[in-house]
Parts: C-alpha cells; sequence; structure tokens
C-alpha cells in the first residue's frame, strides 16, 4: 500500500490518494475526495495491463461537475422524485439537481466531500469514512458512513458499506465506477457482453422516475438473462438521450445473501468482470450522458457509451415506492451491505 497527496481542494484540504496493489500486479488507487475510485489496473488475456475505470489523473477536474467516475454516492443513490419523502408522518425536502429530481445525494453530495482514510490493520485495505450533518442536503438525522476497499489475493475488489444514524433517515449507498475493460478511453462499450441474473426491472418515466411497477423482463430489450452485446437492442432505447439507465432487480435466493448479479466479458481483450452484491437491486446506465466534452485519463475525450455502470443498490425512489426494499435506517440499527468485483480472463 502506498499512500501520497493527490493534490487540495479549493478550500485548501489536502486530498489523499492511497494505491492497493496485489501479487498479481492489479492496482486499485482510491482517493479520500468522495472516497473515490480513480484507477483499476487489470490484464487481458496475454497479460497487458489497463485501466479499466473512467476517470481523471488529477484531482482538479473531480473537484468540479462531472459524470460522478468512481464515487461513493449518497446519502441516496438514484433518484428520488421532486426530492421529496415522507418518514414517520414528516415530509422531507430536498435538493433537486436533476431536472425536478433529486439525484445521487445531492448538489453537495458525498461524491463532494473529503473523506477520512486508514488503511485497515493486516489487510490490503483502506477505510473511508464520513459524517453527514443533521440536515446535510436536507436528510434527517446525523449519519456515520464507512467504505472499505480492498483489493485482495484472488483478484477482486470488495467494497464494504456501514453506516448507523442518530434520528430515522433514509440510505442507498453505491459506487458509480464507469468500465470499459477495453481500457478507459478505448472506444464504446457496446461490444461488451452482459448477463445480468436479473428476470424483473423497474420501468420508469420520462424522468427516470419508477412507475411502482416490476416487469419481467423476458424477450425484450430489457432482457440480459443470456449474454447479450450491450449494443444488441440498444437502438429500442429510444428515451431521450437512448441507452440504458434502469435498475435490474436481482435474483436472490434471500435477502441480504451474496449473490452473483452481473457477468461482463469484453470479447477483444479476454477481460471478465463479475459483480456479486449483497443489495437488492443493480443499475445498469450505459453512459448516455457522456458526449464528448468531458477529457479524461491521458486526454483521451470520453463520447456517448464509452462507459458502463452497474451500481449496486436499492431500487430508485424507493422511499415514495411502498411496494420497494426498504431503505429506511433507525437508530440502534447498522446499515450493512458489500460488493465485490472480481476480474479474470477467458
Amino acid at each position: 500500500m502506498h499512500k501520497e497527496v493527490f493534490g487540495k481542494t479549493h478550500d485548501g484540504e489536502v486530498v489523499e490518494i492511497y494505491t492497493l496493489t496485489n501479487a498479481a500486479g492489479l492496482k486499485a488507487r482510491l482517493t479520500t475526495w468522495g472516497a473515490c475510485l480513480v484507477e483499476m489496473d487489470v490484464p487481458d488475456r496475454h497479460g497487458k495491463m489497463s485501466d479499466v475505470t473512467l476517470g481523471f489523473d488529477t484531482l482538479d477536474p473531480y473537484l468540479g461537475a462531472h459524470p460522478h467516475f468512481g464515487v461513493t454516492t449518497g446519502r441516496f443513490a438514484n433518484r428520488i422524485a421532486r426530492g421529496r419523502f415522507t418518514l414517520d408522518g414528516v415530509t422531507y425536502q430536498l435538493g433537486l439537481n436533476n431536472g425536478v429530481n433529486h439525484l445521487h445525494g445531492g448538489v453537495k453530495g458525498f461524491y463532494h466531500r473529503n473523506w477520512k482514510a486508514e488503511p485497515v490493520a493486516d489487510e490490503n485495505a483502506v477505510r473511508f469514512t464520513y459524517t453527514s450533518a443533521d440536515g446535510e442536503e436536507g436528510y434527517p438525522g446525523a449519519l456515520k458512513v464507512a467504505v472499505t476497499y480492498t483489493l485482495t489475493a484472488k483478484n477482486e475488489l470488495r467494497l464494504d458499506y456501514e453506516a448507523t444514524t442518530d434520528k430515522p433517515t433514509i440510505l442507498n449507498l453505491t459506487n458509480h465506477a464507469y468500465w470499459n475493460l477495453a481500457g478507459a478511453g478505448e472506444g464504446d462499450v457496446l461490444g461488451h457482453e452482459v448477463q445480468l441474473h436479473a428476470s424483473h426491472y423497474v420501468p420508469v418515466d420520462a424522468t427516470s422516475i419508477p412507475t411502482g411497477k416490476i416487469e419481467p423482463v423476458v424477450g425484450g430489450p430489457m432482457d440480459f438473462t443470456q449474454p447479450k452485446a450491450l449494443g444488441k437492442d440498444i437502438a429500442q432505447m429510444t428515451g431521450e438521450p437512448g441507452g440504458y439507465d434502469h435498475n435490474f432487480c436481482i435474483d436472490q435466493a434471500q435477502p441480504h445473501a451474496m449473490t452473483l448479479a452481473a457477468e461482463v466479458y469484453e470479447p477483444k481483450s479476454g477481460r471478465v468482470l463479475n459483480i456479486s452484491t449483497t443489495e437488492p437491486g443493480i443499475q445498469l446506465y450505459t453512459g448516455n450522458y457522456l458526449d464528448g466534452s468531458v477529457t479524461g485519463k491521458g486526454g483521451k475525450v470520453y463520447r456517448k457509451h464509452y462507459g458502463f455502470c452497474l451500481e449496486t443498490q436499492h431500487y430508485p425512489d424507493s422511499p415514495n415506492q411502498p411496494d420497494f426494499p426498504s431503505t429506511v435506517l433507525r437508530p440502534g440499527q447498522v446499515f450493512r451491505s458489500s460488493t465485490v468485483h472480481a476480474f479474470t480472463v477467458r
């Protein structure tokens, strides 16, 4: 493990970056700004290493507006309709930062906070912690949250989340990495073959808010129950701006059980990414809003569909959807969630 200074915030706070490596040469770089995955180097079928996650070479672009590259999102990942929810008879109004809706924790969510970090004793791991004040972005309760990144000897990047609160609140945490298994900036991801262990998905309206229904995926463009190239049916996703941005309901044997949710294969490099999680949902997003205006690592421009996200999480707008798994956290409870990204080749 190696720690160094990544830079300073506009207020002069020091931002650290940690580098984890394992015996096989895999490397993960993680920064305290946004508890963010900055880099993930993995081998192809010939042993050539490439960074397979989109982002930036320096801190400064992370400090401004960007497409949530690699960050920890919260308090509530994904969208909340009109930024409003009612809990125990009290209605709370959150910031609106996605048209008429609230997205990924608001105007200054967890992705725009400088977390504390410390190495985990006897582990190839870093634990990031942050305390979100009562009322921050409109959310009730002082929330203490931690996310631990571990790079294992089995070529896995494991994320373990934990949180407690002093008042009833809502919580939905995820990592927002954009993956391109051919290498960051190396063209679009439409040739990646994806299988999702999800027989149902959550339909949404024109503003990406769930309709409240849960529908079967069978036979349509949402059906990834067998391996399928991301580009195969993407033309059928005709809503603006075109592409996938949907939550899939993972076929879990029981709630909170670690379950294989997604398998991704990139034919040219042979790289494989398998994602397992204890969360009930996984959001597939195909970089629809990347438009060539963002210049990333090595001066490469990120265009539409140059990365995909598979965000393990609870369903969007859950506080307003009584039939969805609950995202309520109460005093005395401990929120725990884990997601494992396993890298192999074939």
